[in-house]
């Protein structure tokens, strides 16, 4: 249920301020209670500059052993923004960057927003039909690809808006054999950058942080993935915030942060992106994981922050080349339980192995442009860990979050109920989803249809994510995504899809597909098909059902599916016994 208008006000003020009396009372004492900004703009660019100008020669970017200072950072992205504008970009033009974790991304990213485009990260594991929805949903005219991607942008880009295509391979950045060893060819390539980075520098403008700066992609409950409008303001918000819940002022320290995660996603934008960046320090990016080259660039880098699943700790911990010296600067390092779960064995490992506590990262969720709340200085006795799960810890400062019940009321400390979220960095809106914008956001709260509680300190638990949302790995599915892109397979009528639990990867997406009559599509195929039209982490299982179990009017009755997935998942669990 969303919050109604009608809701008196001072409902939520009483709420909120018993609430936020908890919170003052329990606040760490090294975490800042607000936020105070080292240059008066709240535009990302403008960080960028300042950097630029006051550390010219600190490394902003580090990729295997390549590195980019700020004046080379600041001068690479003018350069993508004068390629921008001597090709007809104007202020408001849809700029897609379709790659994975490498330089060329967060130059691009820069460059789109010095010229007041707006950038829209595209998830490079996209097959064919997600690629078109989003290209066409958020009206891309311009797309900086990598190049092995170029035969699946051939197949779409009759069927969008696209006007202008550039490539970049992973090695464009090297000018030699990489210090560190790359997971990708690095032989020279003939690409689209090389002339890109060539280009006149654009002449520095004024920027507006309450533009319109980036669509981030995110799925839902009904249809296909929606943009959500994010603002310049949003990621320096976002960013300073994410820096104090580290427990450090914002821009006090070059924070040097190792990521992975991959920087189209929210998470690793900010933390991978946007960290390092208003802080002036150093993003150092790795294409995906690997726990040897991990701990290498720990070392070689004096990485001070670091964000990975929890399984990624464990790996680096039984790591052969695994040693302390070489992790002697971190500060910090935040974990994501997914498949393995951080458990008090695990941080007692970590602990005794680097002198630092591995804790939770943060509650958030593209809307908010998350890391809407921080654990620091809540682990003592590993309080956090032998709460209910999921504890997350207070919020940011600046944010609100309350829990309501089905009406949209606050209730009481203790009960579960929805959580909602009020802070500077929730989405403007839906993009060109005016239904979506109105139902999720009202009266200024976030409605994130996620379930939790609030404990006596004003900290957030959380319970279950709306029900139907998929983690696999990490990465989340959302079944009606799923269905849409299942659907157009000719030979099936009706499909439900529903998370099924998997040992290796947390949740699998499970489809129960209804054939049209007289068809004998086997689910080998179908999954088959399915591999060739959506990312591999989307692809499901499938259960073929002679008819889905449907309500009077027609909806599927996705309780009984629930219902036969946990049986197939009970007798799969003692067949693996």
């Amino acid at each position: 249920m969303t919050v109604e208008p009608t809701i008196a006000p001072s409902t939520f003020s009483t709420a909120l301020a018993e609430i936020q009396a908890r919170q003052t009372a329990a606040w760490p004492a090294q975490v800042p209670r607000a936020v105070a900004y080292p240059i008066e703009s709240m535009a990302v660019v403008d960080y960028l500059r300042h950097w630029a100008a006051l550390r010219p020669d600190a490394t902003a970017i580090a990729y295997y052993g390549r590195d980019v200072s700020y004046a080379e950072y600041d001068e690479l992205s003018d350069r993508f923004a004068g390629w921008l504008l001597a090709n007809g970009a104007e202020k408001g033009d849809r700029v897609g960057v379709y790659l994975s974790n490498c330089p060329q991304f967060l130059v691009a990213m820069l460059g789109i927003l010095k010229i007041g485009a707006v950038h829209v990260p595209i998830n490079p594991l996209f097959r064919a039909h997600e690629l078109r929805h989003e290209l066409t949903d958020a009206g891309v005219t311009i797309l900086l690809a990598q190049d092995n991607l170029a035969p699946l942008v051939d197949e779409v880009r009759a069927d969008t808006p696209l006007r202008l295509l550039a490539y970049t391979a992973l090695s464009d950045m090297f000018a030699a054999a990489p210090a560190v060893a790359a997971p990708f060819e690095t032989t020279t390539a003939d690409t689209d950058w090389h002339r890109i980075i060539e280009s006149p520098r654009a002449p520095a403008q004024p920027a507006d942080p309450d533009a319109l700066a980036a669509l981030n992609y995110t799925g839902g409950t009904t249809g296909m993935p929606k943009g959500c409008e994010h603002t310049q303001r949003h990621m320096v918000y976002t960013a300073a915030t994410a820096t104090v819940a580290n427990g450090f002022p914002v821009g006090e320290r070059a924070i040097v942060a190792l990521n992975f995660l991959p920087v189209f996603w929210i998470a690793g934008e900010d933390f991978g992106i946007l960290l390092p960046l208003v802080n002036g320090g150093t993003a150092v990016l790795m294409n995906r994981w690997d726990a040897g080259t991990a701990l290498s660039l720990l070392d070689r880098y004096r990485v001070t922050s670091m964000v990975a699943m929890i399984d990624n700790y464990v790996e680096m911990l039984d790591h052969p080349a695994f040693d302390p010296a070489g992790l002697i600067a971190l500060e910090n390092t935040t974990g994501i339980s997914f498949v393995v779960k951080l458990n008090a064995e695990i941080r007692a490992r970590w602990r005794a192995a680097t002198g630092l506590t591995l804790r939770e990262t943060s509650y958030g969720m593209t809307e908010t442009h998350t890391a809407d709340t921080f654990t620091l200085g809540l682990q003592d006795d590993d309080y956090d860990l032998r709460s209910e799960p999921v504890f997350c810890g207070l919020p940011v400062p600046g944010t609100d979050i309350l829990i309501v019940d089905d009406d949209g009321v606050p209730v009481p400390i203790g009960t579960e109920g929805q959580i909602i979220v009020r802070s500077p960095s929730i989405l403007t809106r839906y993009y060109g989803n005016p239904e979506a914008t109105a139902a999720t956001v009202r009266a200024g709260w976030l409605q994130t249809g996620d379930v939790g509680k609030l404990n006596e300190f004003g900290a957030l638990h959380y319970l279950a994510r709306n029900k139907e949302m998929i983690k696999v790995n990490g990465m989340s599915v959302f079944p009606s995504e799923v269905e849409s892109l299942l659907m157009l397979h000719p030979q099936i009528q009706t499909v439900g899809v529903v998370p099924k639990p998997d040992p290796q990867r947390g949740q699998v997406p499970l489809a129960f597909v209804q054939l049209i009559p007289e068809s004998s599509v086997a689910p080998a195929e179908l999954r088959s098909w399915a591999k060739q039209n959506m990312a591999g982490y989307k692809v499901p299982e499938i259960q073929i059902l002679d008819e889905l179990p449907m309500t009077a009017t027609g909806k599927i009755r996705k309780g009984e599916l629930f219902t036969m997935t946990e049986r197939i998942a009970a007798t799969e669990s003692e067949d693996i016994q």
